[in-house]
């Protein structure tokens, strides 16, 4: 017996096999993403959730825990490298300044109008600064990449991630209702859908009311939103080190700069200058969601719906009042802009 059980764990050890886990999760949850409504979620955020049932209904050995924290760790960090590919500098720059500042402005606000609501609300503070970026910049992969930057934990990264993604989905039904109703231009309402949504998915799936107009300028603006990911990173590095009294020294330190971070940048460079042929592109950027929805399964592998719940109330009602927020001061941005 012992000598099967050696040559199934040499066949495919625990570590492989918390991995394999995680894949096959992150590929369910890219195909569940391909039936409608479901698209509006995406396979992130659908991948969460997929870990946490599969905690709630099956055991998951201890021994795959190193598999699976790998995927949530090591393979996050290359999936966001690689996601840079999406990016090309040169659509933001040909965009103009002025939807350069609304996407900054947007960003700032929401920064600190939702981190501020969360200490209102007395949420934990590195949950709060989860929440807040994921708001203000990209969703639950803003979350997973300012997490390392402040040491938070699995739990409140998956925490932080679940609260902007279920925020997303709402405003996106949100918005695609009342498109008709605000009296802006399909070019106007991309700008408005791309500066204020949360994810990447929830901007497309919104701004689709609009048509490929709308569209097309909704996604440079979210990008946009994405580049502005490098520098606010590094910022919330050096602040969280210089607060942190176990640091005991304000002095800069290189271990703050989030280094796969600059790779996405560098990815987004290499992208923009035409050195890889678009149809490459797109599968670097396949391949990134893939990378980045396994990360999100072994997040949701760690938590369990109560923690949800002890952690994630307050956090929630703090991004809902600051995206309410963010949407009205959006929207006034777009239309003073012209």
């Amino acid at each position: 017996m012992n000598q099967q059980q050696g040559i199934k764990n040499l066949l495919a050890p625990p570590f492989i096999k918390g991995i394999i886990l995680t894949l096959g999760l992150a590929l369910v949850a890219k195909y569940i993403s391909t039936f409608p409504f479901f698209s509006i979620l995406g396979q992130l955020v659908i991948a969460i959730i997929l870990g946490m049932v599969w905690r709630a209904t099956f055991t998951v050995p201890d021994v795959w825990q190193t598999g699976i924290s790998f995927s949530s760790k090591k393979l996050l960090r290359l999936g966001i490298i690689l996601l840079g590919m999406r990016l090309n500098l040169a659509d933001i720059y040909h965009a103009g300044a002025s939807v350069f500042l609304i996407a900054f402005l947007n960003l700032v606000f929401a920064l600190f109008v939702v981190y501020w609501l969360t200490k209102v609300l007395h949420v934990d503070k590195k949950l709060g600064i989860l929440t807040a970026c994921g708001t203000a910049i990209c969703g639950a992969a803003a979350v997973v990449a300012i997490a390392p930057q402040i040491k938070a934990n699995e739990k409140e990264t998956a925490v932080g991630a679940a609260i902007v993604a279920l925020l997303g989905t709402v405003f996106t039904l949100i918005y695609t209702v009342v498109y008709s109703l605000i009296g802006l231009t399909p070019t106007q309402y991309g700008i408005f859908a791309g500066g204020t949504l949360h994810e990447i998915a929830h901007v497309i799936a919104a701004a689709a009311a609009g048509g490929d107009e709308a569209v097309d300028m909704a996604v440079i603006v979210k990008l946009t939103r994405v580049a502005l990911l490098v520098p606010v990173a590094i910022v919330i590095g050096i602040m969280y080190q210089r607060r942190n009294k176990e640091q005991g020294s304000k002095a800069f330190s290189l271990s703050i700069i989030p280094w796969f971070i600059l790779g996405f940048l560098v990815m987004s460079a290499i992208n923009s200058l035409g050195i890889v042929p678009p149809a490459v592109a797109q599968k670097v950027v396949n391949c990134a969601y893939i990378l980045i929805a396994m990360a999100m399964a072994g997040l949701g592998l760690n938590v369990e719906m109560k923690t949800f719940k002890q952690l994630g109330i307050k956090a929630f009602i703090a991004g809902l009042i600051g995206s309410v927020c963010l949407s009205i001061v959006g929207y006034f941005l777009v239309v003073v802009f012209q």
